[in-house]
This record gives C-alpha cells, structure tokens and sequence, in this order.
C-alpha cells in the first residue's frame, strides 16, 4: 500500500457555532474533530469501533498532544489529516496535521490510543485483532512536535469545582474525553486569549468519571505562559493532567 493510501484526510469547514469570540476555532471543537477524523480513518480500513463492539471491544485516548501556529477563522475551509505512527501491543500512536485553507500545515497532534474489552475494561492485545491487521497502515508522514511529556501538579489547593452533568457524558456514560479539555481552557479569563493563544496543549488520561461525580481542578502556575493543571474526583482519583502553554 503506498504511503499516501494510508493518511486519511477529512475536510471542515469552521462554523459560527464552532469559534470564540476572537472569531477563531475552538481547541475544544479542533479536539471533536481529530477524535471523529481518528474514528474515520479506523472504520474505513476496518478497525472502528463500529466492528470492534461487535467483538466486545473498543477505543479509548490515553494522551492527547496538540501544537499550533494559528487556528481556522470563522467560515474558513480547513483539513485535518491522520494516520498511524506506531503499533505496540497494548497501544498505537496516532498523529494528526492541522491544513488551513490554503493547504497549508498550521499545526499538528499525537495521540496515544489503547484497545479494551468493554466488560473488563483492560486492554487487549493488539496484535491478536484481526491478525495484527492494524500494522499494515503504518506510515512515515512526519509529524514534526514533541510526544507528550509526564506532568506532575503540586498544588494542593483547587482553583475550581463542578459537578459532571448531563452535557458532560458521553454514549459510554462517562465524562467525554473533550469536555476535561473544555474544562481545563474555562480555567484562564478572557485576556489570556485575547492577549495571546494556546502554543501547546496537553491532556493524559487516567481514570473514568460518571454524572453526579465531583471533579476539582488543580493548577500550577510555571511561569512563562505555562500550567499544569490535574482534575481529580470525588476528592481522590486523579482523572486526567494536563499542560497548557501559551503564546
């Protein structure tokens, strides 16, 4: 299979519903749009969750990494591409690439994804799914950012507290991967955005949450533009983690 064959490529266009008040996307609706274009790309070669239910199994987003040079304007076409970097036995890095209307690369992702049994809910061995079928779309697209990095917050006091509702949950039942993302920017008043944009943005995922579930938020300040930010549960479990940079 040629190389090209394996990118999958999908085409937007940036809604009025879909930018900030700046009149540009929202990393919130970027980040719904890579894990759709991550869904695309997987159901048309046969590894979807579509098929994989049917085998008890499904996807889940360990770590997200997403680096930008400028984001889509308001009615602005844009591309998001996709493809596979590598398969491990229990995971596969996926990347992204970020095309404005003219085609160009302004910014891009890696993703880390795990397969698991939807009763168990621990992870399956990759390479025994479909005859590791999922190594034959391996592909050399560079993908030119930085792997996402360990994040530790030391705060121990919160900067926020909610309850998970009904708008966070998703067909699985529990918090939707984009909503800790939306989350994490509703930390930050609106002179961050205006004064400035976000260069890098990072979330690792750890633990599951559920409506009625108390998530608190943790922040650390490390200068620069930079944060760490950690949400735990319940006053315990920590969730996700999470970097933010901006520019």
């Amino acid at each position: 299979m040629k190389e090209n064959d394996k990118i999958g490529r999908y085409t937007f266009v940036a809604e009025p519903f879909h930018v900030d008040f700046t009149g540009r996307l929202t990393l919130g609706v970027l980040g719904n749009h890579l894990l759709n274009c991550a869904g695309f790309h997987a159901n048309e070669r046969g590894f979807g969750i579509s098929s994989l239910n049917e085998e008890n199994y499904t996807w889940v987003l360990s770590r997200l990494a997403i680096e930008l040079d400028d984001m889509p304007r308001q009615y602005e076409s844009f591309a998001v591409w996709t493809w596979v970097e590598n398969v491990y036995r229990l995971f596969t890095d996926r990347n992204f690439a970020l095309l404005d209307k003219e085609g160009r690369k302004i910014g891009y992702a890696r993703s880390v994804w795990a397969m698991i049994n939807i009763d168990t809910r621990r992870p399956v061995d990759l390479m025994t799914i479909h005859t590791g079928g999922i190594t034959d779309y391996i592909c050399d697209e560079p993908c030119p950012i930085e792997k996402p990095s360990r994040i530790k917050v030391t705060s121990t006091q919160p900067v926020a507290t909610l309850r998970a509702k009904y708008s966070d949950i998703d067909i699985n039942g529990h918090v939707n991967s984009v909503r800790y993302i939306e989350h994490i920017l509703d930390l930050f008043p609106l002179e961050s955005y205006r004064n400035g944009r976000i260069r890098r943005f990072e979330i690792a995922y750890i633990a599951e949450s559920y409506f009625g579930d108390e998530l608190t938020l943790y922040q650390d300040d490390l200068g620069g533009g930079a944060f760490d930010v950690e949400i735990r549960k319940n006053g315990g479990e920590v969730v996700c983690r999470s970097k933010v940079i901006f520019q």
